[in-house]
């Protein structure tokens, strides 16, 4: 698992994939369609932001690679894989309760803001960390 050649693609079981961090140049994949859904990615070496249909759902700083992104009503998980320490960023719900957990540790609960972001930060390196956010019921 590496950089996505293409900016962003989709999966055999339907999740997404995105991002390169090893860029210092600005990329950018627009109108990329799922089913319904358009997604528009931007990547470089500062920044990977996701967009769907508009709204962001997704956004590492600095910039990183996201494999097998899946989002449900109830949980978001996806593969990381970066370089230092990096800041991550979900939109979900507003004001919702949601447990962040990376390679099957639990790292706490973290309440969604009014705007429905959830933020953490996470050591990154070579190889891929296994994040999982839960709505808690």
């Amino acid at each position: 698992m590496a950089i996505i050649e293409e900016i962003i693609r989709l999966e055999d079981d339907g999740t997404i994939s995105f991002g390169d961090y090893l860029s210092e140049e600005k990329k950018k994949a627009e109108n990329f369609k799922v089913d319904s859904d358009m997604y528009n990615v931007k990547t470089h070496n500062e920044i990977t932001r996701l967009e769907k249909n508009g709204k962001l759902l997704i956004e590492t700083v600095p910039g990183a690679v996201v494999h097998n992104l899946a989002v449900n009503e109830s949980a978001m998980d996806f593969k990381l894989i970066g370089a230092d320490d990096t800041r991550v960023t979900v939109e979900l719900e507003p004001e919702q309760l949601y447990k962040v957990v990376i390679n099957d540790i639990n790292i706490g609960n973290v309440k969604s803001t009014i705007a429905g972001k959830v933020i953490f930060s996470l050591d990154l390196d070579e190889e891929h960390k296994i994040i999982q956010i839960i709505k808690c019921l």
